[in-house]
């Protein structure tokens, strides 16, 4: 009996540039230009989906054939398997085999037959069982055929790490494990490196995607446990975490809920790094009261992250440590104020530091990183705990990224791992670093509140603040602002704008719709490629296995802040993002609030991806001069006759208009539009500059360090 056919699959006009190796504006004109192009088999108007196999007999037959690369075929391959077919999950057991085996015998296996290829592939899957959990399900058939032989190409050409990225692509998008992030590479290495010594043993109790671990590894790590309550998230740090430590490591991986059914009750660890899940109210409270792992107190229903410190501690050697990422309010919430205090007075909360906003999911709020230790029971308690706080440290004039919420890894790192470095060494004799760092007596810290956020303790006393050092500082800002303001009065004075005449000027006017319909310009934009991967932009995992360097992002945050791009994109968004160009004129998409509505893009934006939230306007400078462009697109009544909505007003790009003028009468608008534009960036850094000579001078009246001049 013949076994059931495959479907024929149905690709994006996205997934078809890639499979030819061409641009999607190639595949655009290819349809537009070619009646025999694949008609649409399903999909919208607006996206439509065209049959594979009649995709690639059309470019075969014009002599175009593929040029994707594995990972790119694997990524194809993946999303056009059948529902009934092996998911991401059960495929990322077969990286980990594949891996162990030599490139001739991979070769072997893609030219064997089909029937051969799902035997092995079975066979493979159950030797690893020893490693990856939850592998007594994995069942290959012949439907997988096609995504098995795509993942082992995959890995013999351009190695393991390749593939799980891809596979990790997939499960930001169809994975059951909603809601579970990944912890950026830099905030794994910075949490690995507060950890003291050189820890062999190294525990995560809510391991996720396994990037604690894996920085674990890096630093020397030779035995590394993981928990997960999601099997996905346990087989993926189980395969990841084993490729990049190499033979000589032992990694244990277990799934289940880590408070309610520990799967490592009696091993004990040099080091903890967490990241726990945040707010759950459901974390085993009425069943977990008489637990032994509650030292400190039995945590409040509201409080797991307190259950989760606990947790931390119990698995740790006497002197060990642990790094765990919390929330803010964990540092503040009254209901936790008296296990806060016991792990204050027993010397086992060493460090809390903040995070800027942005630094991981979720990316609105300003996390925390709490250090703590085991007591060890010959030592004495200490006697303080330090506070850093890099989110507070004084701005200077420039630092846009920083105000806009984008993190500057290496400041933030640098300050944390100094301040903590020298702490640790000398507790007694710790020097506070004004507005950054201070160690804070456990006296002082043992009031009616335990209030341990950074920026309160930091900021808890003035007199560490050096008097000479802030009057140097507020006399920079001062001038720097002496000198803003003269540059405005010079701007403002150089140029005069005569009246029109008795009336308005004027002039006959087209849509960008019709002006993109005959070539002057394009208007082009990000699309999103889902919730999760957008929420992860410019947060990439060490452990993605991308072989492709991230792209640089011009966010929004950036566009507010008038800074060039900081986000990064992995290779799943790059592909719905338009590269920048110089000349390009941007156009925020939401009309109103604060920050520059349109600017256009110079040296520092070229190359770099268009984020969300922003319009593309590519004038053809034969046609349309970009400052002139500029002026009129960004115009307050423009934007009220192009916008949509009621309290927040949407840009519909193609209903603006543009006067129809010879090129040579809009360089002359281009320029005075130019003009105007340096006087508003100049306006806003003399603004800026005075906020900060007004909050220095203030401060320091009000702190001592600086007094006012005697009358």
């Amino acid at each position: 009996m013949s076994q059931p056919s495959t479907p024929s699959a149905q690709v994006t006009a996205a997934e078809i540039s890639r499979i030819a190796g061409v641009t999607r504006a190639t595949v655009s004109n290819w349809r537009r230009r070619h009646d025999d192009f694949p008609a649409p088999s399903g999909g919208t108007d607006s996206s439509p989906l065209y049959d594979l196999e009649e995709v690639r007999a059309w470019l075969a037959s014009r002599g175009q054939h593929t040029a994707a690369t594995p990972s790119g075929e694997l990524r194809t391959t993946l999303r056009l398997r059948e529902p009934a077919g092996a998911g991401a999950s059960d495929l990322l057991v077969l990286v980990l085999a594949a891996a162990r085996r030599p490139a001739d015998e991979l070769t072997d296996l893609l030219a064997g037959s089909d029937a051969d290829l799902v035997k092995r592939a079975n066979e493979a899957a159950a030797g690893v069982a020893d490693v990856v959990p939850e592998t007594e399900s994995v069942r290959f058939t012949h439907i997988d055929t096609n995504v098995l032989r795509a993942l082992l190409l995959c890995v013999r050409d351009e190695g393991a790490q390749a593939a799980l990225g891809v596979l990790a692509e997939r499960e930001l998008e169809d994975s059951a494990a909603s809601g579970a992030y990944r912890t950026p590479a830099p905030l794994a290495d910075l949490m690995a490196g507060l950890v003291s010594g050189d820890p062999a043993r190294v525990l995560d109790p809510a391991c996720g995607s396994g990037t604690l671990l894996t920085a674990a590894a890096a630093r020397g790590a030779r035995e590394l446990y993981g928990q997960d309550s999601v099997p996905v998230q346990a087989r993926r740090t189980a395969v990841g975490v084993t490729l990049t430590a190499g033979g000589g490591a032992q990694v244990t991986v277990r799934t289940g809920d880590s408070l309610r059914a520990d799967a490592f009750p009696d091993l004990t660890v040099d080091a903890v790094l967490c990241n726990p899940p945040y707010g759950d109210r459901d974390w085993g409270h009425d069943e977990l009261a008489y637990d032994s792992r509650w030292a400190y107190g039995f945590p409040p229903r509201a409080e797991s992250e307190l259950a989760w410190i606990q947790h931390a501690l119990a698995h740790l050697e006497p002197g060990g440590h642990a790094v765990l990422l919390l929330p803010p309010a964990t540092a503040s919430r009254s209901s936790g104020r008296r296990i806060r205090a016991e792990l204050i007075r027993s010397g086992a909360l060493r460090a809390v530091a903040a995070l800027p906003p942005g630094a991981a999911v979720p990316l609105h709020i300003g996390l925390q990183l709490w250090v703590l230790q085991r007591p060890e029971p010959t030592r004495p308690a200490y006697q303080s705990v330090l506070f850093v706080d890099p989110v507070g440290e004084p701005s200077t004039p420039g630092r846009g990224a920083t105000r806009s919420g984008s993190v500057d890894w290496s400041r933030v790192t640098e300050q944390i791992l100094s301040a903590w470095t020298a702490y640790a060494e000398d507790p007694d004799g710790f020097e506070a670093q004004a507005g950054v760092a201070r160690a804070v007596s456990v006296v002082d810290l043992l009031d009616e509140v335990v209030d341990v956020t950074p920026a309160r303790q930091v900021r808890a006393s003035q007199s560490d603040i050096d008097p000479q050092d802030l009057a140097r500082e507020a006399a920079t800002a001062r001038e720097g602002l002496s000198a803003a303001v003269r540059t405005v009065a010079e701007l403002a004075g150089t140029t005069a704008w005569d009246a029109a005449g008795a009336s308005a000027r004027e002039w006959r006017t087209a849509t960008v719709s019709d002006l993109a319909r005959g070539g002057a310009l394009k208007v082009l934009r990000a699309v999103p490629v889902s919730p999760r991967a957008a929420a992860e932009a410019g947060a990439l995992d060490a452990g993605s296995g991308d072989s492709r360097d991230p792209r640089p992002v011009l966010t929004g945050r950036d566009f507010n802040a008038g800074t060039g791009p900081t986000g990064l994109s992995l290779e799943l968004q790059a592909e719905q993002m338009p590269e920048i160009t110089e000349g390009d004129v941007l156009v925020r998409s939401l009309v109103g609030g604060s920050g520059p509505m349109a600017r256009v893009a110079g040296e520092a934006e070229a190359g770099a991806l268009l984020g969300t939230g922003l319009h593309l306007f590519r004038p053809d400078p034969a046609r349309l001069d970009p400052w002139f462009l500029l002026g009129f697109l960004s115009s307050e009544a423009n934007l009220a006759g192009a916008s949509t909505g009621s309290s927040t007003l949407h840009l519909t790009p193609g209903r603006l208009r543009v006067p129809l003028l010879p090129l040579e009468e809009q360089r002359r608008y281009g320029e005075a539009f130019r003009h105007v534009e340096a006087l508003r960036e100049q306006a806003r850094r003399a603004r800026d500059l005075a906020e900060e000579t007004a909050r220095l001078v203030s401060g320091g009246l009000a702190g001592g360090q600086l007094v006012p001049e005697p009358t």
